[in-house]
């Protein structure tokens, strides 16, 4: 397995890894929109991407989206999107997944990676906690839905 930071040649099989996540959280396919989406974060320079492949195939990607804390006054990166086709889950793609954003944000300096996921994803919340990141118990997430 080979991870590698993702460009915008690496689209058309982000493109598929990202409507096939999109699909997992109950959203119907939509590959044009994925394209455009996933071209509009490469060419304003609004995410970072991590592609990972196996014998050149395409297997998972984790998406970063970078932010700040004004209270550290410090960057951090909004770990969005982790994603691993299914053959594929349980043979360590997402952890290595993982450990790159790690290493990247600890590369660029940032305090912390933070991410949100459902509370009935217990696969993937017993992933991250095997990794050492640990389920907040102070703060509480609010919404305010706009459309």
């Amino acid at each position: 397995m080979q991870i590698r930071q993702a460009t915008v040649e690496d689209l058309e099989s982000l493109v598929r890894l990202f409507d096939a996540y999109r699909q997992f959280y109950r959203q119907p396919s939509d590959m044009d929109g994925s394209r455009r989406f996933l071209l509009a974060r490469f060419e304003n320079n609004q995410s970072v991407l991590f592609i990972a492949f196996r014998d050149g195939s395409a297997i998972g990607f984790v998406q970063l989206y970078p932010t700040f804390s004004s209270t550290a006054m410090a960057r951090i990166f909004i770990l969005n999107d982790l994603f691993v086709i299914p053959e594929e889950r349980r043979h360590g793609v997402g952890a290595a997944l993982l450990q790159k954003a790690a290493e990247y944000g600890t590369a660029v300096g940032a305090l912390r990676l933070s991410l949100r996921t459902e509370s009935t994803n217990t696969t993937a919340q017993s992933l991250y906690e095997s990794l050492g990141w640990i389920c907040d118990q102070v703060f509480r997430t609010y919404e305010l839905s706009l459309k």
